[in-house]
């Protein structure tokens, strides 16, 4: 069995990068989640072990010692966020290819390890106005998460150099067939 390939998605929050992965894993049963391991607490919607592994800062810290993460970052004061090697490894066996919807700094580091076997996505929010009004919309935010948030991607957007694609997300029907061109030309390179 040939062994999959990685497909690491970036943005920053609001950009619509979870939408467009969604819209990719329905559309091809050869893609996998790698499901990110977090601190953070579970909103209402969001499943445990398939949106994110939600585990106590405790036992994401015992993870870290353990040498269990990929790469791992405290992307917001007291949450952190992981990818799991077990979780990639048994992915890549079963010869799928791995989605990741990661922070830029993790999606660079997955890129730095996995080399020409992963491509990083960044996806692109038409402009700051629109990335506010999109986390405004969610209607998840407080005014003081909303102001971090929006800080948080500004300094993201300045890491989008270094993926090796750039998706701006204007059109979620044109990002997501944009999306699937790289992905199959990533998938079929050598």
């Amino acid at each position: 069995m040939k062994r999959g390939k990685l497909i690491i998605f970036s943005a920053p929050s609001g950009a619509g990068k979870t939408t467009i992965v969604k819209r990719l894993m329905e559309e091809n049963p050869q893609l996998a989640f790698s499901v990110t391991a977090t601190t953070r607490k579970k909103r209402e919607h969001e499943v445990d072990g398939k949106d994110y592994y939600f585990i106590s800062p405790g036992e994401f810290k015992k993870k870290i010692e353990n040498g269990e993460f990929l790469e791992w970052e405290e992307v917001y004061k007291g949450q952190y966020y992981g990818t799991l090697k077990q979780e990639v490894e048994r992915l890549l066996s079963e010869g799928k290819h791995v989605v990741f919807d990661v922070d830029v700094k993790g999606a660079l580091n997955l890129k730095k390890i996995f080399g020409k076997d992963a491509l990083a996505i960044f996806v692109m929010p038409p402009s700051l106005e629109e990335l506010k009004r999109r986390l405004e919309n969610r209607k998840t935010e407080t005014e003081e998460t909303l102001k971090k948030r929006i800080s948080k991607a500004e300094y993201e957007l300045t890491f989008a150099p270094e993926f090796d694609v750039i998706i701006l997300n204007d059109d979620l029907e044109k990002a997501v067939a944009e999306a699937k061109k790289y992905i199959e030309q990533h998938i079929n390179k050598e």
